[in-house]
């Protein structure tokens, strides 16, 4: 087993894994930029390094400085969260070529994975139901535009090097496929560097379900079951939930067989999330595939009792098998993210001072957070401050358990997401579980009777 992690991260899933490493009795080393300096991540690890200033391409991304970091400090592992580096083929590379063991997938699976054209042919190979599309990356507008017309419309142009929503644009008539072309490049490229796009069939009324899978070194998968993530701003989750209230029997072992043959087909090591799109028929496809652990991954511990999904990466990592077995929830959960964004004014980020926290709690309720009273949320990140996450015995109990939790929940001096997460769990669609991708396309923010 590993003597000493260093965390390649922050905020909440730093001090998550800064947790689990405490009880697994193996040293922790935070690293932070200068605006992190007062974060509870720096304060609880054995060690702390500040790695750069605010900017994340000067620090979190900066992977000479977290190999520095690493080095000085004796560290045998790293753990990557997610984000950042978490999927960055280089840094992993890196990692094994310094004998330090990444903990995560290996470069070769990243590349493989993390390409969405390659995914897809990987998928097609083993077997697994793909999205009818491009074979491969387009080579020119022309041969959008012919493909298109073949498959018909709405389709959906995506970027290859894509992630958060960037570079994708549907399309539902002809003539405005190419502007649709044109800025779904644009974007791609200025995010990541990569304007290499695919066309897919655009599945209309869709559902977004994950299978949480886990491999190890011997090639062998299991399945953890399915989250479901169809409420979404912009492909940016809000709120996701296990077991999806769309899921049967049948249709969850179809699912997780297809996710486990995805997963051993390649011999992934590590946790990942095999994404699929399921349209109202109850049809599967296969999306992307994630070598990382996921924002949601709390609600899947919470309805497998006494499963640690961070501590099972650590053991995967330092070789140990897997069991091996497929699950199925046998509670309900229900993960909100709460924002630093203000959701009466397009969900605009707020950063600044807390002044005031009252965090909720009672039975099952679990709330993942780096955040305090006084804490100053800088503007250079993510908006993510906390992760309310609700498990009960029905999805009726677990909703009414997210409304008192939300009601209890109060942070001043800054706007958050909790009023809208609030308005859901008082949706009827929501409260039926008629939703799909295009919820939040409908959904409007009705203002407060009074200024709490």
């Amino acid at each position: 087993m590993f003597k000493k992690i260093l965390i390649a991260n922050r905020g909440e899933i730093a001090l998550r894994i800064i947790r689990t490493c405490k009880e697994m009795g193996i040293k922790s080393v935070a690293v932070y930029s200068t605006a992190d300096q007062d974060s509870l991540h720096v304060r609880f690890a054995d060690e702390a390094v500040c790695i750069g200033p605010p900017q994340s391409s000067e620090s979190y991304l900066k992977i000479a400085n977290i190999m520095a970091a690493a080095e000085i400090t004796n560290a045998d592992a790293i753990h990557p969260g997610y984000g950042f580096l978490a999927e960055n083929a280089k840094f992993s590379k890196i990692c094994d070529e310094h004998k330090i063991k990444f903990i995560g997938a290996s470069a070769d699976m990243i590349e493989r994975m993390g390409d969405k054209a390659t995914a897809k042919e990987t998928m097609k190979a083993a077997g697994v139901p793909t999205i009818p599309g491009s074979e491969g990356l387009l080579e020119s507008f022309e041969e959008a535009e012919k493909l298109a017309k073949e498959m018909g419309y709405p389709v959906m142009l995506k970027a290859t090097a894509g992630g958060g929503g960037k570079g994708m644009r549907g399309v539902w008539k002809e003539s405005d496929l190419k502007k649709a072309w044109d800025s779904a490049r644009q974007e791609a490229h200025a995010a990541f560097g990569n304007d290499g796009m695919y066309l897919e069939k655009l599945i209309e009324e869709p559902r977004h379900i994950e299978i949480q899978i886990v491999g190890d070194s011997n090639g062998d998968a299991c399945h953890l079951s399915e989250r479901d993530c169809s409420i979404q701003r912009r492909h940016q989750k809000l709120t996701e939930e296990t077991p999806s209230p769309f899921m049967t029997k049948k249709l969850r072992n179809e699912m997780g067989l297809a996710a486990v043959k995805a997963a051993e087909s390649i011999k992934y090591e590590g946790a990942g999330t095999v994404e699929f799109l399921v349209d109202k028929h109850r049809n599967f496809y296969f999306m992307e595939m994630n070598t990382r652990i996921q924002v949601e991954h709390p609600i899947t511990e919470q309805v497998i009792i006494d499963f640690d999904l961070i501590r099972e990466q650590i053991k995967v990592a330092a070789g140990i098998p897997i069991i091996g077995i497929n699950y199925t929830p046998k509670l309900h959960s229900i993960e909100c993210r709460i924002n630093a964004e203000d959701p009466f004014n397009g969900f605009r980020p707020c950063p600044g001072k807390i002044t005031e926290l009252h965090a909720p709690g009672g039975h099952g309720v679990r709330l993942d957070t780096h955040v305090y009273a006084g804490y100053s949320i800088p503007p250079n990140y993510d908006s993510m401050i906390a992760k309310l996450i609700t498990t009960a015995q029905t999805r009726e109990e677990a909703i009414s358990k997210m409304r008192r939790a939300l009601d209890e929940f109060v942070i001043e001096g800054i706007k958050t997401t909790i009023p809208f997460h609030l308005q859901l769990m008082n949706h009827p669609d929501y409260i039926a579980g008629k939703y799909t991708t295009a919820f939040m396309d409908s959904f409007e923010m009705h203002e407060p009777e009074d200024d709490q």
